[in-house]
């Protein structure tokens, strides 16, 4: 497979001066590494997205598995890409401090396939329920799925806080659902039942069984126990977190931390629109990145 227009596209710039405004060694590893993956399979497919997309028909009924793989980490352009990976961003710089950096890995992992197969149960269930075949030939990429199973843990984490989704606040146990009937409403075309499926994991795993599976495959067998945490130290002085390893049985605590610095006191939606403000005024950077760019066209790099 080709890679891409040798032109890095304007989302990839804005996710990387984001990045570089937060910090590259303030990214805890997974998130970093995941973001590092999407981007370069965006910029060099493995296969057309259309080779890669998730449907009953070329999934199920066609016996091509591997795209259970492949779909979550491939986006159809630079703007889906961006919003998806500032999203991670935000969610990665949280959930990956709380859980630790095996289990959030672990947790990545298992939600990428599982949300798949989920999505394929509910497609297939549309369609012999409604009698409607083209259900079966709907075809989804992209990470968003797992960004709302990640959604339902962060908010798992923080039940009293409230969400603003479009000038709303709506209480976090409520913002999926909310999130996901705006989504709908607004772009009819994106996938429904994907999003829905990440919903259905991240319940199965805060409220139902999914934790404790995930525990017996990994080797560990107590159920309401979390994991001894160990030191992250990051240049930033206003911030020094914890995170977890897998051998500790003591209930975790939560530690006062300084997220100030990342947050401002604003939500995660808030953040994202602040990012993407900032990243279109920030003339210097992105004057920078478009030359970084251009001279791409000579180098090789991409």
């Amino acid at each position: 497979m080709q890679r891409r227009s040798r032109e890095i596209p304007v989302g990839v710039l804005l996710l990387a001066s984001q990045m570089f405004q937060i910090g590259i060694t303030n990214i805890p590893p997974v998130t970093l590494a995941c973001l590092a993956l999407n981007v370069w399979l965006f910029l060099s497919p493995l296969k057309p997205f259309h080779w890669v997309c998730l449907s009953v028909e070329s999934c199920y009924e066609k016996k091509d598995w591997q795209r259970l793989l492949l779909s979550p980490f491939h986006h159809v352009d630079d703007w889906h890409l961006y919003f998806n990976m500032a999203s991670l961003l935000w969610k990665g710089l949280t959930l990956e401090r709380r859980l630790g950096s095996f289990w959030f890995a672990y947790v990545i992992s298992v939600f990428s396939i599982l949300i798949g197969v989920i999505y394929l149960a509910l497609e297939y269930s549309l369609a012999e329920l409604l009698d409607q075949p083209e259900y079966k030939m709907h075809c989804t990429i992209g990470f968003s799925g797992v960004l709302f199973a990640l959604k339902v843990l962060n908010n798992n984490y923080n039940p009293g806080g409230h969400t603003n989704i479009m000038g709303l606040y709506i209480p976090n146990k409520y913002a999926c659902w909310m999130e996901l009937l705006m989504i709908h409403l607004l772009t009819p075309k994106t996938s429904f039942a994907g999003h829905l499926a990440g919903i259905i994991v991240g319940l199965l795993y805060v409220l139902g069984p999914l934790k404790r599976i995930m525990k017996a495959g990994a080797g560990i067998f107590f159920f309401d126990a979390h994991l001894r945490r160990q030191q992250y130290s990051f240049y930033d002085p206003g911030y020094r977190g914890q995170q977890g390893d897998f051998f500790d049985n003591q209930p975790y605590q939560e530690i006062p931390r300084n997220y100030y610095a990342y947050t401002a006191g604003f939500t995660e939606e808030e953040q994202l629109e602040r990012a993407l403000r900032d990243s279109l005024q920030d003339r210097v950077s992105a004057v920078f990145l478009i030359v970084i760019s251009k001279a791409s066209l000579y180098t090789g790099w991409c």
